[in-house]
C-alpha cells in the first residue's frame, strides 16, 4: 500500500485519532473524550467525525484504517467481542463495517496492547530486534509477543496476556477471575491502593502534603515524586512492585529468551521501577546469562497505539495470511 492511512486508539476515557502516511509521518492528530457511557454508536459517530475532520485538514482520505480497542475482537469480521471496561462491553459491535461504510475503505481491529506492540515493532524500540516482549503498565497490565519479527496473536488474538500470569498463589482476586495475577500487583491501581493506604495510615507525609490529604488525587506520578522526596514507605512500595514485575518479566525471559523487554504505559515512567525490574531479573533467571537481554522503556510512549494502527492499516490487517509483522 502507498498513500494515507487512518489510525484510532480507543480508550475508556480518551480516544486518539490520526491521519498519517504509511511511513509513519503523522499529518494530523487529535485526542477526544471517549464518553463511553453514551454507548458504541455515539462513540463511533464521534470518532468517525473526528477522523473525517483530520482527513479534510490533511487534504487526503485514508486508504485503510487501523484501530486498537481495549479488549477482545473478532479479527476476521472486524467486530468487538468483549471490551470489559466499557459500558455494554461492546459485544458484537460491527466496528469495521460502521467505520468502513463511512470512509469507503477497509478497517482493521486489534487489541490495544497488541497494536501498541506492533507499533513498537514497526516504528519503535523493536525495529532492529527479532524477538521482544512488550509489557503495558497502566490501569491493567497488558502484553504482546514478537517472535522472529512477527507479532504473535494466537487463535483468538489473545496471545500475550502477560498481566494474567500467576505471581502469588491464592493472592488478590483479579478481574479475569484468577487470583494473584501480575495485574493485581504491578498495575497503576495496585500502586495507588498502597499509596492511599500509607497516606491514610500517616506513613507517607510527603505524599500527604503533595495531594493536600486528598486520597482521590493520588496517582503513580505523585507516589513516585513523594518517594523521591523522602517517603521511604513509598520507596519500599515501588520496590515491592518492581520485584513482582521482575518475577513476571523473568518468567517470560526464561520461556522465550527475547533480545529485549519493552516496558510501556504510564507506570513505566517511574525510574526506580525499571532499575528494580532489572535487578530482579538478574536474580531470577539462572538458566542462561541475561546480560544480553535489554530491558528498556518504550520509545513511543503513549503514541505506541497510534503508530500500531498505522502499521496495521498499511499491512492489511491481522486476519489475512501473513501480513507484514503479524502471524
Amino acid at each position: 500500500m502507498s498513500g494515507i492511512v487512518g489510525s484510532i486508539d480507543l480508550g475508556g476515557t480518551t480516544t486518539a485519532c490520526a491521519i498519517a502516511t504509511v511511513d509513519g509521518e503523522i499529518l494530523r492528530r487529535k485526542t477526544i473524550s471517549t464518553l463511553s457511557s453514551e454507548g458504541p454508536e455515539a462513540v463511533l459517530e464521534r470518532v468517525g467525525r473526528t477522523l473525517g475532520e483530520l482527513a479534510a485538514e490533511a487534504g487526503a482520505r485514508p486508504e485503510a484504517i487501523g484501530m486498537g480497542v481495549p479488549g477482545l475482537v473478532d479479527l476476521s469480521r472486524g467486530a468487538t467481542l468483549f471490551l470489559p471496561n466499557l459500558p455494554t462491553q461492546w459485544r458484537g459491535v460491527p466496528v469495521a463495517r460502521i467505520l468502513g461504510d463511512r470512509f469507503g475503505c477497509p478497517v482493521f481491529l486489534l487489541n490495544d496492547v497488541r497494536i501498541a506492540t506492533l507499533g513498537e515493532l514497526t516504528f519503535g524500540a523493536g525495529r532492529n530486534v527479532r524477538t521482544f516482549v512488550f509489557f503495558a503498565l497502566g490501569t491493567g497490565v497488558g502484553g504482546g509477543l514478537v517472535v522472529d519479527g512477527k507479532l504473535r496473536l494466537g487463535p483468538l488474538g489473545a496471545a500475550g496476556e502477560l498481566g494474567h500470569q500467576t505471581i502469588v498463589p491464592d493472592g488478590l482476586l483479579c478481574g479475569c477471575g484468577n487470583r494473584g495475577c501480575l495485574e493485581t500487583l504491578a498495575s497503576g491501581p495496585a500502586l495507588i491502593a498502597e499509596g492511599v493506604r500509607l497516606l491514610r495510615s500517616g506513613m507517607a507525609p510527603r505524599l500527604h502534603e503533595m495531594v493536600a490529604g486528598d486520597a482521590g488525587a493520588v496517582t503513580p506520578k505523585e507516589i513516585a515524586a513523594a518517594a523521591e522526596a523522602g517517603d521511604e514507605t513509598l520507596r519500599a512500595a515501588i520496590g515491592r512492585m518492581a520485584g513482582y514485575l521482575g518475577i513476571g518479566v523473568a518468567n517470560v525471559i526464561t520461556a522465550l529468551h527475547p533480545e529485549m523487554v519493552v516496558l510501556g504505559g504510564g507506570v513505566a515512567a517511574i525510574e526506580a521501577l525499571l532499575d528494580g525490574v532489572r535487578a530482579e531479573v538478574r536474580q531470577r533467571v539462572r538458566m542462561f546469562p541475561v546480560d544480553g537481554v535489554r530491558i528498556e522503556r518504550s520509545v513511543l510512549g503513549d503514541q505506541a497505539g497510534i503508530y500500531g494502527g498505522i502499521a496495521l492499516a498499511r499491512g492489511g490487517g491481522a486476519s489475512r495470511p501473513g501480513p507484514d509483522g503479524i502471524e
